[in-house]
C-alpha cells in the first residue's frame, strides 16, 4: 500500500492550532484593538455543552461573537470554554475545536472554514474501528458576517 501526506488533515490541525493560539492568548491577556470574532459551530457535536434552551434555538449550528462582554474564557487542547451574555443571562458554554466550522475576525479581515467530509456509509461488515471524518479548512469570504 502506498503512503500518501495528508494535506487536507494537517491543514486542519494547524489552522486548530492557530485558533487555540489566538483564544489562548485572549483568554490571558483580553481582546487587543478592534479584534473581535465570529466562530460558528456545530451544536450536534456530542461533546458541546450548552443550554438546553439555547440548544433548541440553535439545533444544527451556532454563531457566537466574541467582542464587548465575555468571561472565564479557558482553552484546552482539545477546545475552548466561555461564559457568553444572551439578554443579560449568563450562559456557559464548551465548544470543542472539531466542532468548529468558521472562524472570522473581521477587524483585520481574516476568517477559516473548516469543512467535514464524512464518507459514505459502506453495507460491508467492517470489524476495524472506523475513521474519523476527513476536514479540510479554507480561507472564507467575509461577505458572510458584514452588517448590511
Amino acid at each position: 500500500m502506498a503512503r500518501s501526506i495528508d494535506y487536507g488533515n494537517l491543514m486542519h490541525r494547524a489552522m486548530r492550532s492557530l485558533i487555540q493560539s489566538v483564544l489562548a492568548d485572549v483568554g490571558k491577556n483580553g481582546l487587543p484593538g478592534a479584534h473581535h470574532f465570529f466562530i460558528t459551530f456545530d451544536t450536534t457535536h456530542p461533546e458541546v455543552e450548552m443550554a438546553d434552551w439555547l440548544k433548541a434555538r440553535y439545533p444544527a449550528e451556532m454563531t457566537i461573537v466574541i467582542q464587548h462582554w465575555f468571561e472565564n474564557l479557558t482553552v484546552t487542547d482539545e477546545g475552548f470554554t466561555i461564559t457568553l451574555n444572551f439578554g443579560n443571562q449568563p450562559e456557559p458554554m464548551v465548544i470543542p475545536f472539531d466542532a468548529v466550522r468558521t472562524f472570522v475576525d473581521p477587524s483585520v479581515e481574516f476568517g477559516l472554514r473548516f469543512e467535514s467530509h464524512a464518507e459514505d456509509e459502506d453495507d460491508e461488515d467492517d470489524e476495524d474501528d472506523d475513521p474519523p471524518p476527513q476536514h479540510d479548512a479554507e480561507v472564507v469570504s467575509l461577505d458572510k458576517f458584514r452588517k448590511q
